[in-house]
Protein backbone atom coordinates (compact mmCIF):
# COMPACT_ATOMS: atom_id res chain seq x y z
CA UNK A 1 0.00 0.00 0.00
CA UNK A 2 3.05 2.41 0.35
CA UNK A 3 3.68 4.31 -2.50
CA UNK A 4 4.48 8.19 -3.23
CA UNK A 5 0.82 9.63 -1.93
CA UNK A 6 0.99 6.67 0.83
CA UNK A 7 3.53 6.90 3.00
CA UNK A 8 1.75 6.75 6.78
CA UNK A 9 -0.21 3.29 6.81
CA UNK A 10 -2.35 2.09 10.05
CA UNK A 11 -3.20 -1.56 10.03
CA UNK A 12 -5.63 -2.68 12.38
CA UNK A 13 -7.83 -5.75 13.01
CA UNK A 14 -11.20 -5.60 12.01
CA UNK A 15 -12.89 -8.50 13.96
CA UNK A 16 -11.93 -9.59 17.28
CA UNK A 17 -8.05 -9.75 17.12
CA UNK A 18 -5.77 -13.00 16.30
CA UNK A 19 -6.77 -11.82 12.48
CA UNK A 20 -2.78 -11.95 11.91
CA UNK A 21 -1.53 -8.36 12.24
CA UNK A 22 1.71 -9.01 12.89
CA UNK A 23 1.92 -11.00 9.31
CA UNK A 24 0.59 -8.36 7.60
CA UNK A 25 2.75 -5.56 9.57
CA UNK A 26 5.64 -7.90 8.96
CA UNK A 27 5.41 -7.85 5.44
CA UNK A 28 4.79 -3.78 4.94
CA UNK A 29 7.32 -2.99 7.47
CA UNK A 30 9.98 -4.20 4.58
CA UNK A 31 9.21 -1.40 2.95
CA UNK A 32 9.06 1.00 5.83
CA UNK A 33 11.30 3.53 7.59
CA UNK A 34 9.45 3.20 11.34
CA UNK A 35 6.85 0.75 12.72
CA UNK A 36 5.10 2.55 15.56
CA UNK A 37 3.01 -0.05 18.16
CA UNK A 38 0.51 3.03 18.91
CA UNK A 39 -1.99 1.01 21.86
CA UNK A 40 -2.48 -1.68 23.57
CA UNK A 41 0.14 -3.83 26.30
CA UNK A 42 1.83 -7.27 26.63
CA UNK A 43 -2.39 -9.36 26.40
CA UNK A 44 -1.52 -9.10 22.58
CA UNK A 45 0.99 -11.96 21.20
CA UNK A 46 1.57 -11.01 17.04
CA UNK A 47 3.10 -13.94 15.49
CA UNK A 48 5.75 -13.83 12.34
CA UNK A 49 6.65 -17.09 10.76
CA UNK A 50 10.38 -16.99 8.53
CA UNK A 51 11.57 -19.90 6.94
CA UNK A 52 11.36 -22.44 9.96
CA UNK A 53 11.40 -20.27 12.67
CA UNK A 54 8.02 -18.72 14.66
CA UNK A 55 8.67 -14.78 16.41
CA UNK A 56 5.86 -13.76 18.92
CA UNK A 57 6.06 -10.46 19.53
CA UNK A 58 4.04 -8.53 22.68
CA UNK A 59 5.42 -5.46 22.68
CA UNK A 60 7.67 -4.96 20.59
CA UNK A 61 6.88 -3.90 16.98
CA UNK A 62 6.61 -6.66 14.12
CA UNK A 63 9.07 -4.35 12.02
CA UNK A 64 11.75 -5.19 14.43
CA UNK A 65 12.71 -8.31 12.31
CA UNK A 66 13.69 -5.88 9.34
CA UNK A 67 17.07 -4.82 9.90
CA UNK A 68 16.56 -0.96 7.98
CA UNK A 69 13.16 -0.37 10.43
CA UNK A 70 13.24 1.55 13.46
CA UNK A 71 10.92 0.32 15.94
CA UNK A 72 8.67 2.48 18.17
CA UNK A 73 6.46 1.89 21.32
CA UNK A 74 4.15 4.72 21.66
CA UNK A 75 2.55 6.66 24.33
CA UNK A 76 -0.51 4.72 24.10
CA UNK A 77 0.93 2.09 25.11
CA UNK A 78 0.82 0.18 28.67
CA UNK A 79 4.48 -1.13 29.16
CA UNK A 80 5.41 -4.32 30.94
CA UNK A 81 9.30 -3.43 31.65
CA UNK A 82 9.69 -7.63 32.41
CA UNK A 83 8.42 -8.57 29.02
CA UNK A 84 9.75 -6.05 27.26
CA UNK A 85 13.27 -6.72 27.85
CA UNK A 86 12.74 -10.62 27.81
CA UNK A 87 11.80 -9.76 24.18
CA UNK A 88 14.60 -7.87 24.07
CA UNK A 89 16.75 -10.18 25.10
CA UNK A 90 15.44 -13.10 23.39
CA UNK A 91 15.12 -11.42 19.70
CA UNK A 92 19.44 -10.55 20.68
CA UNK A 93 20.03 -14.30 21.45
CA UNK A 94 18.63 -15.09 17.81
CA UNK A 95 20.47 -12.31 16.52
CA UNK A 96 18.36 -10.11 15.40
CA UNK A 97 19.85 -6.73 16.29
CA UNK A 98 17.73 -4.08 18.50
CA UNK A 99 20.46 -1.76 19.20
CA UNK A 100 19.60 1.22 18.20
CA UNK A 101 16.50 0.79 16.28
CA UNK A 102 14.29 0.74 19.48
CA UNK A 103 12.32 3.33 21.16
CA UNK A 104 10.17 3.97 23.84
CA UNK A 105 7.82 6.95 24.57
CA UNK A 106 8.51 8.66 28.00
CA UNK A 107 5.16 9.55 28.25
CA UNK A 108 4.08 5.81 28.25
CA UNK A 109 2.48 4.46 31.18
CA UNK A 110 4.10 1.43 32.71
CA UNK A 111 2.54 -1.78 33.95
CA UNK A 112 3.49 -3.06 37.71
CA UNK A 113 3.10 -5.97 39.71
CA UNK A 114 0.26 -4.36 41.78
CA UNK A 115 -1.94 -3.68 38.49
CA UNK A 116 -1.81 -7.94 37.85
CA UNK A 117 -2.07 -8.50 41.28
CA UNK A 118 -5.88 -5.72 40.71
CA UNK A 119 -6.47 -7.59 37.51
CA UNK A 120 -6.89 -10.65 38.83
CA UNK A 121 -9.19 -9.92 41.82
CA UNK A 122 -11.27 -7.96 39.25
CA UNK A 123 -11.68 -11.15 36.90
CA UNK A 124 -12.75 -12.97 39.86
CA UNK A 125 -15.51 -10.91 40.38
CA UNK A 126 -16.77 -9.88 36.74
CA UNK A 127 -15.54 -12.77 34.48
CA UNK A 128 -15.00 -10.92 31.67
CA UNK A 129 -11.78 -12.86 29.84
CA UNK A 130 -9.05 -10.75 30.56
CA UNK A 131 -5.29 -12.18 30.44
CA UNK A 132 -4.42 -11.21 33.83
CA UNK A 133 -1.70 -9.23 32.85
CA UNK A 134 -2.54 -5.79 34.07
CA UNK A 135 -3.55 -3.74 31.11
CA UNK A 136 -7.16 -2.67 32.49
CA UNK A 137 -5.76 -1.93 35.73
CA UNK A 138 -2.83 0.47 33.84
CA UNK A 139 -5.61 2.11 31.55
CA UNK A 140 -7.51 2.65 34.25
CA UNK A 141 -4.59 4.39 36.65
CA UNK A 142 -3.88 6.51 33.33
CA UNK A 143 -7.51 7.88 33.30
CA UNK A 144 -7.82 8.37 37.08
CA UNK A 145 -4.36 10.09 36.81
CA UNK A 146 -2.53 7.99 39.07
CA UNK A 147 -0.28 6.26 36.77
CA UNK A 148 3.62 5.56 36.58
CA UNK A 149 5.45 6.89 33.20
CA UNK A 150 8.50 5.84 32.10
CA UNK A 151 9.45 9.79 32.43
CA UNK A 152 8.93 9.12 36.06
CA UNK A 153 12.05 6.91 36.18
CA UNK A 154 14.76 10.17 35.70
CA UNK A 155 13.86 10.81 39.42
CA UNK A 156 14.11 8.72 42.15
CA UNK A 157 12.81 10.49 44.96
CA UNK A 158 9.71 11.13 42.37
CA UNK A 159 9.44 7.36 41.55
CA UNK A 160 9.69 6.48 45.36
CA UNK A 161 6.81 8.72 46.55
CA UNK A 162 4.69 7.64 43.50
CA UNK A 163 5.26 4.08 44.24
CA UNK A 164 4.76 4.56 47.81
CA UNK A 165 1.16 5.82 47.47
CA UNK A 166 0.57 3.60 44.48
CA UNK A 167 1.60 0.23 46.13
CA UNK A 168 -0.89 1.56 49.13
CA UNK A 169 -3.88 2.35 47.29
CA UNK A 170 -3.39 -1.07 45.33
CA UNK A 171 -2.94 -2.69 48.55
CA UNK A 172 -6.72 -1.15 50.04
CA UNK A 173 -8.29 -2.00 46.74
CA UNK A 174 -7.12 -5.68 46.82
CA UNK A 175 -8.28 -5.91 50.41
CA UNK A 176 -11.64 -4.32 49.35
CA UNK A 177 -12.03 -7.29 46.77
CA UNK A 178 -11.08 -9.58 48.84
CA UNK A 179 -8.31 -10.63 47.44
CA UNK A 180 -5.76 -12.77 49.25
CA UNK A 181 -2.46 -11.30 47.98
CA UNK A 182 -0.93 -7.94 48.56
CA UNK A 183 1.11 -5.76 46.94
CA UNK A 184 5.34 -5.27 48.11
CA UNK A 185 6.59 -2.28 47.68
CA UNK A 186 9.99 -3.49 48.07
CA UNK A 187 9.39 -5.78 45.39
CA UNK A 188 8.53 -2.35 43.21
CA UNK A 189 11.55 -1.01 43.82
CA UNK A 190 13.69 -3.41 43.15
CA UNK A 191 12.26 -4.29 39.91
CA UNK A 192 12.48 -0.62 38.44
CA UNK A 193 16.00 -0.18 40.11
CA UNK A 194 16.82 -3.63 37.74
CA UNK A 195 14.80 -1.75 34.56
CA UNK A 196 14.79 1.75 34.53
CA UNK A 197 18.62 2.55 33.16
CA UNK A 198 17.88 0.40 30.40
CA UNK A 199 14.51 1.61 29.81
CA UNK A 200 15.77 5.32 30.26
CA UNK A 201 18.18 4.66 27.78
CA UNK A 202 15.88 4.07 24.87
CA UNK A 203 13.20 6.69 26.33
CA UNK A 204 12.33 9.47 23.83
CA UNK A 205 9.91 11.98 22.91
CA UNK A 206 8.55 9.23 20.10
CA UNK A 207 5.87 11.46 18.81
CA UNK A 208 8.40 13.96 17.87
CA UNK A 209 10.36 11.49 15.79
CA UNK A 210 7.16 10.21 14.53
CA UNK A 211 6.15 13.57 13.04
CA UNK A 212 9.28 14.30 11.68
CA UNK A 213 9.56 11.09 10.01
CA UNK A 214 6.21 11.99 8.72
CA UNK A 215 7.76 15.28 7.41
CA UNK A 216 10.11 14.04 5.89
CA UNK A 217 7.73 11.45 3.69
CA UNK A 218 9.50 8.69 5.03
CA UNK A 219 7.39 5.31 5.26
CA UNK A 220 5.84 4.79 8.37
CA UNK A 221 3.66 1.94 9.66
CA UNK A 222 1.82 2.35 12.71
CA UNK A 223 0.76 -1.22 14.33
CA UNK A 224 -2.41 -1.62 16.05
CA UNK A 225 -3.43 -4.82 18.88
CA UNK A 226 -6.53 -6.54 19.09
CA UNK A 227 -9.22 -5.77 17.08
CA UNK A 228 -12.26 -3.85 16.32
CA UNK A 229 -14.65 -4.95 18.30
CA UNK A 230 -12.52 -5.25 21.50
CA UNK A 231 -12.24 -0.93 21.06
CA UNK A 232 -13.35 0.09 24.59
CA UNK A 233 -15.90 2.94 23.03
CA UNK A 234 -16.97 0.68 19.12
CA UNK A 235 -16.49 -2.94 20.58
CA UNK A 236 -18.82 -5.74 22.44
CA UNK A 237 -18.70 -3.50 25.59
CA UNK A 238 -18.32 -4.60 28.82
CA UNK A 239 -16.16 -7.81 26.49
CA UNK A 240 -13.64 -5.40 25.16
CA UNK A 241 -9.71 -4.54 26.09
CA UNK A 242 -9.19 -1.11 28.01
CA UNK A 243 -8.03 0.95 25.04
CA UNK A 244 -8.85 2.49 21.57
CA UNK A 245 -7.74 -0.07 19.04
CA UNK A 246 -9.65 1.19 16.17
CA UNK A 247 -7.46 3.54 13.50
CA UNK A 248 -8.67 7.02 15.85
CA UNK A 249 -6.39 5.87 18.55
CA UNK A 250 -3.63 5.62 16.34
CA UNK A 251 -3.23 8.74 16.27
CA UNK A 252 -3.23 9.87 19.49
CA UNK A 253 -1.52 6.77 20.69
CA UNK A 254 1.78 7.66 18.28
CA UNK A 255 1.04 11.14 19.11
CA UNK A 256 0.99 12.95 15.87
CA UNK A 257 -2.58 14.60 14.04
CA UNK A 258 -4.93 12.76 12.78
CA UNK A 259 -4.15 14.47 8.95
CA UNK A 260 -1.31 12.93 9.13
CA UNK A 261 -2.75 9.59 8.11
CA UNK A 262 -3.16 8.28 4.23
CA UNK A 263 -4.80 4.66 4.56
CA UNK A 264 -5.91 2.15 6.97
CA UNK A 265 -5.66 -1.20 6.34
CA UNK A 266 -8.18 -4.08 8.45
CA UNK A 267 -7.01 -6.85 8.47
CA UNK A 268 -9.61 -10.04 8.37
CA UNK A 269 -9.49 -14.18 8.88
CA UNK A 270 -11.40 -15.56 6.06
CA UNK A 271 -13.61 -16.79 9.02
CA UNK A 272 -14.11 -15.54 12.16
CA UNK A 273 -13.00 -15.99 15.52
CA UNK A 274 -12.97 -14.51 19.04
CA UNK A 275 -11.18 -15.96 22.55
CA UNK A 276 -12.28 -14.66 26.18
CA UNK A 277 -16.02 -14.21 26.82
CA UNK A 278 -18.41 -12.01 24.45
CA UNK A 279 -20.87 -12.69 21.98
CA UNK A 280 -19.71 -14.33 18.38
CA UNK A 281 -23.08 -13.98 15.97
CA UNK A 282 -21.62 -16.26 13.80
CA UNK A 283 -20.67 -19.13 15.63
CA UNK A 284 -20.36 -22.13 13.84
CA UNK A 285 -21.62 -25.93 15.09
CA UNK A 286 -19.70 -27.45 17.82
CA UNK A 287 -18.19 -29.85 14.83
CA UNK A 288 -17.14 -26.79 12.39
CA UNK A 289 -15.87 -25.00 15.59
CA UNK A 290 -13.47 -28.04 16.29
CA UNK A 291 -12.57 -28.30 12.85
CA UNK A 292 -11.73 -24.53 11.98
CA UNK A 293 -10.10 -24.46 15.12
CA UNK A 294 -7.58 -27.32 14.70
CA UNK A 295 -7.24 -26.66 10.62
CA UNK A 296 -6.28 -22.65 12.25
CA UNK A 297 -4.21 -23.18 14.96
CA UNK A 298 -6.59 -21.06 16.86
CA UNK A 299 -5.28 -20.95 20.18
CA UNK A 300 -3.82 -17.62 21.76
CA UNK A 301 -0.46 -16.65 21.07
CA UNK A 302 0.03 -15.45 24.37
CA UNK A 303 -2.17 -17.61 26.30
CA UNK A 304 -2.75 -20.38 25.04
CA UNK A 305 -6.10 -20.15 25.10
CA UNK A 306 -8.37 -21.93 22.46
CA UNK A 307 -10.66 -19.41 20.12
CA UNK A 308 -13.97 -19.84 19.02
CA UNK A 309 -14.60 -19.93 15.84
CA UNK A 310 -17.23 -19.00 12.99
CA UNK A 311 -17.75 -17.83 9.75
CA UNK A 312 -17.27 -14.64 7.91
CA UNK A 313 -19.22 -11.91 9.55
CA UNK A 314 -20.31 -9.22 7.06
CA UNK A 315 -22.16 -7.12 9.53
CA UNK A 316 -18.87 -6.58 11.79
CA UNK A 317 -16.62 -6.30 8.69
CA UNK A 318 -18.69 -3.44 7.34
CA UNK A 319 -19.00 -1.72 10.82
CA UNK A 320 -15.21 -2.04 11.49
CA UNK A 321 -15.07 -0.34 7.95
CA UNK A 322 -17.36 2.39 8.87
CA UNK A 323 -15.53 2.92 12.28
CA UNK A 324 -11.77 2.41 11.15
CA UNK A 325 -12.43 4.51 7.92
CA UNK A 326 -11.17 1.36 5.78
CA UNK A 327 -9.13 1.87 2.21
CA UNK A 328 -8.03 -1.64 1.94
CA UNK A 329 -8.57 -5.28 3.02
CA UNK A 330 -6.67 -7.89 3.81
CA UNK A 331 -7.87 -11.32 3.72
CA UNK A 332 -5.97 -14.00 6.17
CA UNK A 333 -5.91 -17.89 6.53
CA UNK A 334 -7.37 -18.26 3.25
CA UNK A 335 -5.86 -21.84 3.47
CA UNK A 336 -8.14 -22.58 6.07
CA UNK A 337 -11.12 -23.45 4.03
CA UNK A 338 -8.90 -25.41 1.45
CA UNK A 339 -10.77 -28.57 2.71
CA UNK A 340 -14.79 -27.19 3.21
CA UNK A 341 -17.01 -28.45 -0.01
CA UNK A 342 -19.59 -25.65 1.18
CA UNK A 343 -18.62 -22.17 3.18
CA UNK A 344 -21.40 -20.63 4.85
CA UNK A 345 -21.20 -16.71 4.75
CA UNK A 346 -22.94 -14.24 7.11
CA UNK A 347 -24.62 -11.31 5.40
CA UNK A 348 -26.86 -9.59 7.88
CA UNK A 349 -28.78 -10.30 10.75
CA UNK A 350 -32.34 -10.83 12.43
CA UNK A 351 -33.14 -9.43 15.82
CA UNK A 352 -36.77 -10.38 17.28
CA UNK A 353 -37.50 -11.01 13.98
CA UNK A 354 -36.64 -8.12 12.15
CA UNK A 355 -34.22 -7.28 9.72
CA UNK A 356 -30.64 -5.75 11.89
CA UNK A 357 -28.37 -3.85 9.62
CA UNK A 358 -25.69 -2.33 11.64
CA UNK A 359 -23.79 -3.69 14.48
CA UNK A 360 -26.38 -3.70 17.95
CA UNK A 361 -24.55 -1.62 20.70
CA UNK A 362 -26.38 -3.79 23.42
CA UNK A 363 -24.60 -7.40 24.03
CA UNK A 364 -27.95 -8.22 24.66
CA UNK A 365 -29.33 -7.81 21.26
CA UNK A 366 -26.17 -9.41 20.34
CA UNK A 367 -27.47 -12.44 22.19
CA UNK A 368 -30.63 -12.60 20.29
CA UNK A 369 -29.17 -12.38 16.64
CA UNK A 370 -29.73 -14.91 14.22
CA UNK A 371 -27.71 -14.95 11.34
CA UNK A 372 -28.71 -14.51 7.65
CA UNK A 373 -26.00 -16.77 6.07
CA UNK A 374 -25.80 -17.58 2.20
CA UNK A 375 -23.86 -20.69 1.07
CA UNK A 376 -21.01 -20.94 -1.37
CA UNK A 377 -19.40 -23.74 -2.85
CA UNK A 378 -15.62 -24.81 -1.41
CA UNK A 379 -13.08 -25.06 -3.89
CA UNK A 380 -11.25 -28.11 -1.73
CA UNK A 381 -7.64 -27.17 -3.84
CA UNK A 382 -4.44 -26.04 -1.69
CA UNK A 383 -3.81 -22.65 -2.27
CA UNK A 384 -0.91 -22.38 -0.03
CA UNK A 385 1.55 -22.37 -2.68
CA UNK A 386 -0.58 -19.86 -4.88
CA UNK A 387 1.52 -16.04 -5.09
CA UNK A 388 -1.07 -14.62 -7.73
CA UNK A 389 -4.36 -13.74 -7.81
CA UNK A 390 -5.22 -15.54 -11.02
CA UNK A 391 -3.65 -18.38 -9.73
CA UNK A 392 -6.27 -19.21 -7.30
CA UNK A 393 -8.87 -21.58 -8.24
CA UNK A 394 -12.45 -19.62 -9.31
CA UNK A 395 -14.47 -20.67 -5.89
CA UNK A 396 -11.79 -19.23 -3.72
CA UNK A 397 -12.06 -16.26 -6.04
CA UNK A 398 -15.61 -15.60 -5.80
CA UNK A 399 -15.28 -16.10 -2.13
CA UNK A 400 -12.79 -13.17 -2.02
CA UNK A 401 -15.30 -11.06 -4.53
CA UNK A 402 -18.44 -11.77 -2.27
CA UNK A 403 -16.34 -10.69 0.80
CA UNK A 404 -15.08 -7.48 -0.89
CA UNK A 405 -18.34 -6.55 -2.38
CA UNK A 406 -20.27 -7.15 1.29
CA UNK A 407 -17.24 -5.08 2.68
CA UNK A 408 -17.66 -2.57 0.18
CA UNK A 409 -13.76 -2.22 0.65
CA UNK A 410 -11.28 -3.49 -1.91
CA UNK A 411 -9.33 -6.66 -1.01
CA UNK A 412 -5.30 -5.80 -0.61
CA UNK A 413 -3.52 -8.81 0.10
CA UNK A 414 -4.64 -12.35 0.70
CA UNK A 415 -2.56 -14.34 2.94
CA UNK A 416 -2.33 -17.96 2.22
CA UNK A 417 0.01 -19.64 4.74
CA UNK A 418 1.86 -18.74 8.00
CA UNK A 419 4.94 -18.08 6.78
CA UNK A 420 6.39 -14.43 5.10
CA UNK A 421 6.47 -15.66 1.65
CA UNK A 422 2.85 -17.02 1.95
CA UNK A 423 0.54 -13.92 0.09
CA UNK A 424 -0.93 -12.40 -2.08
CA UNK A 425 -0.80 -8.70 -3.26
CA UNK A 426 -3.36 -7.66 -5.53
Amino acid sequence: MFDQRTTCIVVVGAQWGDEGKGKLVDVLAERANLVVRYQGGANAGHTVVIGESQFILRQIPSGMLHPQATCIIGNGVVLDPETLFGEVDELERRGISISGRLFVSDRAHLVLPYHKLLDAAAERSQGIGTTGRGIGPAYQDKTGRRGVRVADLRDRAVLLALLGDRVERANAALAAMGAPAEASLEQHVAMLDQFAPRLLAIAADTGLLVHRAVKARQRVLLEGAQGALLDLDHGTYPYVTSSNTTSGGAAVGAGIGPTAIDGVLGVVKAYTTRVGNGPLPSAASPEDDERLRKLGGEFGAVTGRARRCGWFDATVVRYAVRVNGLTGLAVTKLDVLDTFAEIPVCTGYEVDGAPCDEFPAEVSRLDRVRPIYETMPGWQAPTTEVRRLAELPGAARAYLDRIEALADTPVRYVSVGTRRDQIIEV
